[in-house]
C-alpha cells in the first residue's frame, strides 16, 4: 500500500502541473497570470518544491542511473503494450497521460526503493549526518 501511496502522490503532482484536460497548473496560470500573478508564484513555488523533495529522494535513493533504466524498462513496457494492441497511444492527449503515468511510476519506485532494498536484503539506508 506504500508504494501506491507513493505513486499516487507522484501522479498527482504531475497531472496537477500539466495535462490534456486544461485543469491544471500550467493552463491556469497560462490564463490568469495577469491578474493573479501572486497566487500563481505561490502555487509555482509550492509545485517546485514538491518536485524538489521528489527528485532528490529519487536521485539519492536509485541515482540518475537507476532513474534512466526505470524510464527505459517502463518505455520498453509501454512499446510492448502499444505493439500488442493493448494501449493505444495514437491520440496527442493519451501520449501525455502515458507519459505521466511513466514518469510518476519512476518518482514512486524512487521514494519507495529504501523499502524495497531493506525487505529484499534485510539492511537499511542511514543518511549520513554531518556533526
Amino acid at each position: 500500500m506504500g508504494f501506491v501511496l507513493r505513486w499516487l502522490f507522484a501522479f498527482i503532482l504531475l497531472a496537477a502541473t500539466y495535462n490534456p484536460t486544461g485543469w491544471d497548473y500550467v493552463h491556469w496560470a497560462r490564463a490568469n497570470v495577469a491578474t493573479d500573478l501572486p497566487l500563481a508564484l505561490l502555487l509555482a513555488l509550492v509545485l517546485f518544491v514538491a518536485y524538489v523533495i521528489y527528485l532528490r529522494a529519487t536521485i539519492r535513493s536509485i541515482g540518475a542511473f537507476g532513474m534512466a533504466l526505470a524510464l527505459a524498462i517502463l518505455g520498453s513496457a509501454v512499446w510492448v503494450l502499444i505493439d500488442r494492441g493493448i494501449l493505444h497511444a495514437d491520440r496527442p492527449d493519451s501520449q501525455i497521460w502515458i507519459a505521466i503515468t511513466v514518469m510518476s511510476l519512476v518518482l514512486g519506485v524512487g521514494l519507495s526503493w529504501s523499502h524495497v532494498r531493506r525487505a529484499l536484503t534485510g539492511q537499511s539506508d542511514v543518511d549520513d549526518l554531518d556533526d
